[in-house]
């Protein structure tokens, strides 16, 4: 399977089929810090990718919220 990673940018082929928490496993990356993304949609780790799918790690970023309140 194709996988882009993020971060830096960068596209490594993975022998498949294999569960979403073996690829973070074998990838050396921990599972609560990044979404993985097949076509549109979030894949949760228990989801087994084919040999052909193609699938994008991304870095999962939090912000905090911003007032847009106008006070007096």
């Amino acid at each position: 399977m194709k996988v882009l990673l993020r971060n830096p940018r960068r596209e490594i082929d993975v022998d498949g089929p294999v569960s979403v928490n073996t690829l973070l496993e074998r990838l050396e990356i921990n599972r609560e810090s990044v979404i993985v993304i097949r076509g549109d949609e979030l894949i949760p780790a228990d989801t087994v990718l084919a040999d052909s799918d193609q699938v994008e790690i991304r870095p999962v970023i939090s912000g905090g919220a911003v007032d847009t309140q106008v006070r007096p």
